[in-house]
Parts: structure tokens; sequence; C-alpha cells
């Protein structure tokens, strides 16, 4: 039996109940999983303890525990692995944070290209909490700002995975990328 090479079908066929679908799908996806935690990681401070393949090797761990998830396409797909990843990251922050408290800050930068304003020192616990208010009031547009920022999908792949349209996700891209600016460049109130 020739192996299945298309991810959605293998996707559809694993939401049917088909563990061999699952079992497939690992070295269709293996790489882009690894190239997406890379990009994660490269926002991290130097020397962070976790590596590519240990947060590729939690997010799937977490993925395969999804007893309830009913995939679309691979889209969808990439977009809620990436949120695991930054789930891991923020996790590992917080232990982190509460284990040394000695000013060692991890940092993120957001980059010119991605998130649409000058690189800046970000910590990623603040990025998690601005990305958490967003939604809370706008969740369209936080699920935007994260599948862009986080996941790194295209405009296009946005707008499949939410099933807007492109100008639509244009439109939330720009507002939440502003909104996510001020929010973080904010001095804080003495």
């Amino acid at each position: 039996m020739k192996p299945r090479d298309d991810v959605t079908a293998l996707l559809q066929a694993w939401t049917s109940g088909d563990d061999a679908a699952r079992e497939e799908l690992m070295p269709l996806v293996y790489n882009e999983l690894r190239r997406r935690a890379a990009a994660h990681l490269r926002h991290e401070r130097t020397g962070h303890t976790l590596q590519a393949t240990a947060l590729v090797h939690e997010a799937y761990l977490r993925l395969v525990d999804q007893t309830r998830a009913a995939w679309i396409n691979r889209a969808q797909f990439f977009a809620i692995a990436s949120r695991m990843m930054r789930r891991i990251l923020v996790d590992h922050a917080r232990a982190g944070k509460m284990n040394k408290r000695s000013g060692q800050w991890k940092r993120l930068t957001l980059d010119e290209d991605v998130a649409g304003f000058a690189a800046r020192d970000v910590e990623i616990l603040d990025l998690d909490r601005a990305l958490t208010r967003l939604s809370e009031f706008d969740p369209r547009k936080g699920r935007v700002a994260e599948m862009r920022f986080f996941a790194g999908l295209s405009l296009h792949e946005i707008g499949q995975v939410l099933d807007i349209s492109i100008a639509t996700v244009e439109r939330d891209w720009t507002a939440a990328r502003a909104w996510l600016y001020g929010e973080l460049t904010r001095k804080p109130e003495v």
C-alpha cells in the first residue's frame, strides 16, 4: 500500500479515527514544524534551554492528545501547532520567572517584517498578555495576530483557517499590529 502524502487528507482521516493516518502524517509535517519551532526560538534570548527539536516533540505530543480536534486542513493544523508552541514557550518563561526572579528576562524580538513595527525587544510574557487582551475584546483580530506572528501563516492561509476573505484578514492584521504596537510601547503609568 502506497503511503499517502496529502497532509489535508491525512488530517481528515485522523479526525475520522484513523490512527495510521496520524503516523503517516508526522514525517510529512516534521520539517515544517521544526522550521516553525526554530523561528519561535530565534525570538528568544541566547542560550534558551529549549531547542527546536524539543519544542516540536512537546507540541506534537500535545497535538496527538487532541481527542476533540476536527482537523480541516494543513493551514489549520500548523496554526494550532504554532499556538501550542507559543503556549509551551510561555509556560517555560513563566516557570523560569518563578524559579529565578533574578532580573534575567527572556526577550522576544519583534521583527519589522513580521510584526510591522520597528524591531525591539519584548518579553514573551508581555506579548502573551497583550495578545490575550486583544483576544478578549476582539477574538478574530487576536487569532489573526497569533497566526501571523507565531504560526507564520500567510494572509491567504489565515483566511482559509478562519473562513474569511483576504481583505478582512488584511484589515484585521493592520489593526492588530497597530494595537499591539501601542500596547507594547505604552509607558507604565506612575
